[in-house]
C-alpha cells in the first residue's frame, strides 16, 4: 500500500522508477485514475513515453488480463503519445469485449482530432 502511494508521489515528481508500479496499479484497478494521470505526466518526457507505452502494451498480451483491466489500460493509453499507444488502441478497438472496443475506438477518435 505504501509503495503505491510512493509511486504516485514519485510519478508526480517525474521519477521514472515509479512507472512499473503505476502500470501495476492501472491493471489492478488500485487508484488507477491517479496512476494513469501520473503516467501521462511522465510521458510528456519523450524519452519515457515509449517506455510507458511499451509497459502498458506488454500487460495487454492475449489471455493475461480480464476485460476490466484492458479497459483501464486503454484509458491509460489515451494520453500517452506515439505510435505504440495508437497501435495498441487500434488493436483494442477490435477487442472481443464490446466495452473495451468502444472505449478504445472513442479514445482513438479523440486522438485523431488533436
Amino acid at each position: 500500500m505504501v509503495r503505491r502511494y510512493a509511486a504516485l508521489a514519485l510519478g508526480a515528481h517525474g521519477v521514472a522508477d515509479a512507472v512499473p508500479t503505476l502500470i501495476d496499479m492501472v491493471v489492478e484497478g488500485t487508484n488507477d485514475v491517479d496512476a494513469a494521470d501520473a503516467l501521462s505526466a511522465l510521458a510528456s518526457r519523450p524519452a519515457l513515453a515509449d517506455q510507458i507505452a511499451d509497459g502498458l502494451v506488454d500487460r495487454l498480451a492475449p489471455g493475461t488480463v480480464e476485460s476490466s483491466a484492458r479497459r483501464r489500460l486503454a484509458q491509460a493509453l489515451a494520453d500517452i503519445p506515439g505510435t505504440t499507444a495508437s497501435r495498441a488502441l487500434a488493436d483494442l478497438s477490435q477487442d472481443e469485449d464490446r466495452a473495451v472496443a468502444l472505449t478504445a475506438a472513442y479514445i482513438l477518435g479523440i486522438r485523431d482530432t488533436r
